[in-house]
């Protein structure tokens, strides 16, 4: 009898143990955070970009999380500097993929690290939403491929499309380009070329600077004499403003007009006075309050400027600018399919893939197999600097 009693108790107990290991493994799966890796400028020359974007990941996280996380499960960031260096994004990425066991990447910043870093995203299958400007990471071709490779920034072929829809109607069909030597400005620079004779454009002369130059008075002096009705430049971060500033130096009178990635108040700031009057193709983020209340994106940039002035105050160091609005596109588009799917990587790298009628700040994606990108040139306003702020061009 007292072996049966002593048979039942560890029968009792065994089940007992079993019943709480499976508590223990459903809540610790349901408390166990889910790790994105983020991957970004926070210092070199693109720092001014890179910084902010890390800040509104985060906002957007603390936004998620206060609300009850994904399914149960809060969001992890980890994050990496890339430091502009391509060598540098390459390492990080591998750290967050194979150490840190991220869910999905979000980032780089620039063309040139997020061309470093592609090869490796698509070989270990992991979901990556860029927030980089230039096409070749989803291009596909030559420039190889990009099934786990995504971007919330307008292509550079949308953007280009947007700036000579404006000159045509403007009638200005000379123009001459000024581009950088980075990965962002040649892919500026090949599709400037590329879709000039669709819009009936001329190319009177093309020049081309480093990143790092603080100095193009030469090349605009080469310009000034091609008789050129107005002069574009592709490029990101400070060497635009160096630009506008030799524009103003030998005063030049053609209308200067830079690219999407420029539509930020630090440009104003280094360019100074010599930004006014400066064209460029904006997202609607920098032109909100003039936004019809019938726009769909209205309310959601409102929600995003509030959080970003109002709650975290962010905008006393980094004022909003377009990249602050494709970093929130990014990590709401992929908490998004992960509210889908969960974090299996093939059901996650498809749910991004199949988003359709997702109203982001940067405007509404629909994403296909053949464009990781989904955005169109109705995503983007031209816009002028007019005493010191941006105001829709005329």
């Amino acid at each position: 009898m007292n072996q049966q009693r002593h048979g039942r108790w560890l029968r009792f107990m065994w089940g007992a143990l079993f019943l709480a290991a499976l508590w223990w493994a459903s809540w610790a799966s349901a408390e166990e955070p889910i790790k994105i890796g983020v991957i970004l400028d926070l210092s070199g020359p693109a720092a001014t970009i890179g910084t902010p974007s890390k800040l509104v990941v985060q906002m957007v996280v603390d936004k998620i999380n206060q609300e009850g996380g994904i399914n149960g499960r809060p969001l992890e960031l980890v994050i990496g500097d890339t430091e502009g260096d391509p060598a540098k994004a390459l390492m990080v990425a591998k750290r967050l993929v194979e150490k840190d066991q991220v869910a999905a990447l979000i980032g780089p910043t620039r063309t040139g690290t997020g061309m470093a870093v592609k090869g490796y995203i698509e070989k270990a299958e992991i979901p990556t939403i860029m927030t980089v400007g230039g096409d070749p990471v989803i291009a596909g071709g030559p420039f190889g491929p990009f099934r786990w490779t995504f971007k919330t920034p307008q292509r550079t072929s949308v953007a280009v499309k947007k700036v000579y829809a404006y000159l045509k109607e403007k009638c200005l069909t000379r123009v001459a380009i000024l581009t950088a030597t980075d990965e962002f400005g040649k892919d500026g620079l090949d599709r400037l070329k590329q879709l000039a004779p669709e819009y009936g454009i001329e190319i009177a002369a093309s020049e081309a600077f480093d990143v790092a130059d603080t100095d193009m008075t030469t090349q605009l002096t080469k310009i000034r004499d091609t008789g050129a009705q107005a002069l574009i430049c592709w490029t990101i971060g400070p060497a635009g403003a160096w630009v506008a500033k030799n524009v103003r130096q030998l005063a030049l009178t053609l209308p200067l007009i830079q690219c999407h990635g420029q539509p930020d108040p630090k440009y104003v700031e280094l360019a100074g006075v010599a930004a006014e009057g400066n064209l460029m193709p904006s997202t609607k983020l920098m032109v909100a309050d003039q936004l019809p209340d019938t726009d769909p994106q209205k309310a959601v940039i409102q929600d995003f400027i509030h959080l970003y002035k109002d709650v975290y105050h962010y905008d006393r160091q980094y004022p909003i600018n377009t990249h602050c609005g494709y970093a929130w596109d990014a990590i709401m588009m992929l908490a998004n399919a992960v509210r889908q799917v969960g974090t299996d990587r093939e059901a996650l790298r498809s749910a991004i893939e199949e988003t359709k009628g997702f109203v982001g700040i940067s405007g509404i994606y629909n994403l296909t197999p053949e464009d990781h990108n989904g955005l169109g040139t109705d995503s983007l306003v031209m816009i002028q600097v007019v005493d010191g702020g941006g105001q829709p061009a005329q």
